[in-house]
């Protein structure tokens, strides 16, 4: 078997790290680093093996797929080029700067017979893999995601940034969109939305409260779905997943009792499940585990989040406001 060229295309902080995974991998050659900085791009093409290329269509006729790890408002262009080339695209999550712009990948991928996969590397996530082997009627989740402040990824809020990653796990296990949208969130250390909460109604009854801060002191990835008669507590990080169930009592006047149990989890780095998975859609053609159409769908509901923060955002100003008018005499007693 011939192994696939790839090329990486943007090798920040986290295209770097596809970089290194490629490299490692079997029956694939990393053909290609493409950056706008020379630099950083020739640094990471040498590291790795491989060759730093400063203009992406002179890489074009050298790889049979790429991932796109570039800034978000730059996915469109990269990915349609590429695309329409005829080279197969795994591009990081968001999927591009809008939902419109990722249905139009969408569509332009199953045009052209390309793969095109979305980086949610959390739905390759050993834990996450568990809990989906072990869902039944899912019925409420708790979810915090928070990160110490850094300035990547500060082009988009953290609904884009972190949370995306939560709601396009919600929207797999529930597979529908949410039909009611309540959301708060401020903006602490960047122009953006830094903090942000979030409740999702389904129209099965199903709620999901979701909470994403970039500007936390701690690290946390914790995931918890009730469904009936037990939860499932997942940590991300950690990559367990734990089920708490009632037991059905021994006796008619028996109390009952909650059993805890770990679910079998097979560690591993979800990048490289990512990308294997990818790899695998690429030669055997078939369907990505997260799709150009799934990736779309987490973005429709993340900007339906941001409409609704900055609506509250809205009123929050205009409470302040009418409490710093001086109230006339009459009311005043």
């Amino acid at each position: 078997m011939n192994p696939l060229r790839v090329a990486v295309v943007g090798v920040g902080s986290f295209g770097r790290n596809h970089a290194r995974v490629i490299a490692s991998l079997p029956d694939v050659e990393l053909r290609a680093v493409v950056d706008a900085d020379e630099t950083r791009g020739r640094a990471v093409a040498e590291e790795f093996g491989s060759a730093y290329v400063a203009d992406l269509n002179l890489a074009m006729a050298e790889i049979d797929a790429a991932v796109v790890a570039t800034p978000t408002g730059t996915h469109e262009d990269i990915a349609s080029k590429l695309l329409n080339s005829g080279i197969d695209v795994l591009i990081e999550k968001p999927i591009a700067a809008s939902s419109a712009a990722g249905e139009r990948l969408s569509d332009l991928a199953e045009s052209k017979g390309r793969m095109l996969q979305v980086g949610h590397l959390e739905r390759f996530n050993p834990a996450v893999l568990a809990l989906e082997r072990n869902i039944t009627v899912p019925l409420f989740f708790e979810i915090h995601r928070l990160s110490v402040f850094s300035p990547r990824s500060l082009d988009v809020d953290v609904v884009l940034d972190l949370m995306i990653h939560d709601l396009d796990i919600v929207l797999s296990i529930t597979g529908q969109q949410p039909s009611e949208i309540h959301a708060a969130g401020i903006s602490v250390l960047s122009p953006k939305v830094d903090i942000a909460n979030v409740r999702l109604v389904f129209s099965t009854g199903c709620i999901a409260n979701l909470t994403a801060s970039r500007v936390s002191t701690e690290q946390v990835r914790k995931l918890r779905l009730f469904q009936p008669g037990e939860y499932i507590s997942v940590d991300y990080h950690r990559q367990d997943a734990n089920r708490l169930a009632v037991a059905p009592p021994q006796a008619l006047s028996a109390t009952p009792k909650i059993n805890f149990e770990s679910l079998p989890v097979e560690k591993s780095e979800p990048l490289k499940l990512e990308l294997e998975a990818f790899f695998q859609s690429v030669r055997t053609r078939s369907r990505p585990r997260v799709g150009g159409r799934e990736g779309t769908a987490a973005l429709r509901v993340a900007e339906a989040i941001l409409v609704k923060i900055k609506e509250h955002a809205d009123l929050v100003v205009q409470t302040i406001r009418r409490a710093k008018q001086p109230r006339p005499l009459q009311e005043r007693h």
